[in-house]
């Protein structure tokens, strides 16, 4: 446990602490009561013991040897962060969730009984997003549900907590990954072209809206392909290419065959900000360079999001334009590709022969 601060130096100062119930000042002392020889933490929420017959320790260690107890209810002898740090930080999501307007990083801090710094690291280890971040996805989570519930955009934009329409459809695309309107019809209206052709790996299907190519996706099976992205855009008019739109599938077959270093083509990526985050990071990859999820994770600032990297490459709907197949155990084992261990193999193989020098 930390050396006490100024703050928490006297007896008078801990004693104040205690009867506050202050959790900033859990990190630099614990207290004890001499009638029970119970020890606690000084945010503990038992019954406050009296006056005369509480002393404190700088340490739980020293409680224990002075011959006093750990308290059940708030567990001092226990390592932070851990499930009540957990439990704080849950309570903190569950505030972004509901809060109308996303609360300050002093006052989630201040509630949780951490400095600011600390809150955020923790946050951070958690949840593997920032607080800004985890309360604009709950604020798209809101907005996606009361434009399926409401019967105007208006009204599902104020329900979603904005406090303008201006401000919404400022990150409507970014959230949503179209306008307002058009998710609240499912997508009903957004035509999406898509052509199916063969490579090496098998049959590729190649789809792409006015933005960019929003689908790459690889099978054995065209019809089961098709199937996938219906499921995808339910309510889009689907359309099969034209003569232009088979030449830019052949530049995605081309860069399968023989991977450079950039994708010849624009994307329509969509997906949560944590995803977006974590694709554009495997875009930066060049061919032949692979990377663990820890890696991965550690890269975007947030080393305990391992399982948030991988559901985000999970997640990936661009085969080699995301190129998801680059990112390897810790063992450089290739288990976790959606279109299948082979073709993983099969890449990365054709990327290192292609990036050896002649």
């Amino acid at each position: 446990m930390p050396a006490p601060s100024s703050l928490y130096s006297t007896p008078a100062s801990r004693l104040r602490a205690v009867l506050s119930r202050d959790r900033k000042a859990e990190r630099h002392f614990v207290f004890a009561v001499v009638t029970t020889g119970v020890f606690c933490r000084p945010g503990c929420p038992s019954r406050l013991p009296r006056e005369e017959n509480v002393c404190f320790f700088d340490s739980s260690d020293l409680a224990v040897r002075a011959g006093f107890r750990a308290c059940k209810r708030c567990q001092p002898d226990s390592n932070q962060p851990g499930e009540q740090q957990a439990a704080l930080i849950a309570a903190s999501c569950r505030w972004l969730e509901d809060a109308e307007g996303a609360p300050s990083l002093q006052k989630l801090a201040d509630a949780a009984g951490l400095s600011r710094f600390h809150f955020l690291r923790v946050f951070k280890a958690v949840t593997g997003t920032t607080p800004k971040a985890y309360a604009l996805a709950a604020k798209a989570r809101r907005a996606r549900s009361a434009l399926q519930e409401s019967g105007s955009v208006t009204e599902a934009i104020y329900e979603a907590g904005y406090s303008s329409g201006s401000r919404f459809y400022e990150s409507s695309a970014q959230l949503l990954g179209m306008l307002p309107a058009t998710y609240q019809a499912g997508g009903k209206g957004e035509v999406i072209n898509f052509a199916v052709g063969e490579c090496s790996l098998g049959f590729i299907l190649v789809a792409a809206t006015t933005k960019g190519l929003c689908a790459i996706l690889l099978g054995d099976n065209p019809d089961r392909l098709v199937r996938d992205l219906c499921a995808r855009f339910p309510k889009a008019r689907l359309e099969p290419g034209d003569g232009e739109f088979e030449k830019r599938v052949a530049l995605v077959i081309g860069f399968v065959e023989q991977p450079v270093s950039r994708f010849p083509l624009p994307l329509d990526l969509r997906g949560t900000l944590f995803q977006q985050r974590v694709w554009e990071a495997l875009q930066q990859l060049k061919p032949g360079e692979t990377v663990t999820y820890s890696e991965l994770a550690a890269r975007l600032g947030q080393p305990k999001a391992v399982r948030a990297v991988a559901g985000a490459c999970a997640a990936n709907a661009l085969a080699v334009a995301v190129p998801c197949h680059r990112v390897v155990r810790v063992d450089e084992g290739l288990a976790g590709y959606r279109w299948g261990v082979e073709r993983k193999r099969a890449l990365l193989l054709r990327e290192r022969l292609c990036v050896q020098p002649a």
